[in-house]
């Protein structure tokens, strides 16, 4: 396993979860880290992605201005804060490494090293 995503659960709406995308057998430096969901019934969809650099992120219109996300190269990790939680934000969250050379993206065929995922529910 290249990716670990770690740090989901169960909250109430307008609660908070941060998840992690750890890399114990890889190293980050040369990748973008993306965050990806799939919710119940759904596809999977592009959240954020984080470069190398604080002007290498996207954020999808749904979760603009409500998720953060960082990246910590010293602990080869890439963060994924959410706050203000919804009900559609329930769903299976993966990490994706891609090369930094594919530039800003959360087309998933460009990324190469996929995470387990984890569940974040998100209900009254």
């Amino acid at each position: 396993v290249q990716l670990q995503a770690s740090g989901g659960g169960s909250v109430q709406p307008g609660g908070s979860l941060r998840l992690s995308c750890d890399a114990p057998r890889l190293s980050l430096d040369h990748y973008g880290i993306g965050w990806f969901r799939q919710a119940p019934g759904k596809e999977r969809e592009g959240i954020s992605y984080r470069g190398d650099r604080d002007s290498k992120i996207y954020y999808a219109d749904s979760v603009k201005g409500r998720f953060t996300v960082s990246r910590d190269n010293a602990k080869n990790t890439v963060y994924l804060q959410m706050n203000r939680l919804k009900p559609d934000d329930t769903g299976v969250y993966y990490c994706a490494a891609a090369p930094l050379v594919a530039g800003v993206t959360v087309d998933q065929s460009m990324y190469l090293f996929w995470g387990q995922g984890t569940q974040v529910t998100v209900s009254s």
